[in-house]
């Protein structure tokens, strides 16, 4: 499967985009590796990692192992490819709604289409 691909899709956002990235063709090696990739340049401690369903549910589980399960430490909020950044927007405050959350969060995601909230990186910013 082509990771990079030409294609007329709809995106998450609504938007419609004449090419994609599609994830589901990077093997779990390679997530392993763009996991060590992001902790090689994010240095802040988190208590967990959590994953955007459906592309960044693997990678937050392969960064959890540098997670410091401490309570006080910000959540780091994970996903593959952010387009306008409104899922990520929208997952934390979805996912913080119930949550007592003192310690706050902070992001990352492996390629940006567009530019990334301030509270979140991109390995890889188009």
């Amino acid at each position: 499967m082509n990771i990079f691909q030409q294609v007329d899709f709809k995106s998450h956002a609504g938007l419609d985009l004449s090419w994609k990235i599609e994830c589901d063709g990077v093997s779990k090696k390679e997530w392993k590796c763009l996991a060590e990739m992001i902790m090689d340049y994010e240095k802040r401690p988190f208590q967990s990692a959590i994953g955007i369903p459906r592309g960044g549910v693997l990678l937050g589980a392969l960064l959890n192992q540098y997670s410091t399960q401490k309570l006080g430490d910000p959540y780091l909020i994970v996903d593959d490819v952010l387009t306008t950044g409104g899922s990520m927007e929208d997952f934390r405050t979805q996912y913080f709604r119930n949550r007592e959350s003192k310690s706050g969060s902070f992001g990352w995601v492996v390629f940006a289409r567009g530019f990334p909230p301030q509270w979140c990186r991109a390995l890889f910013q188009m």
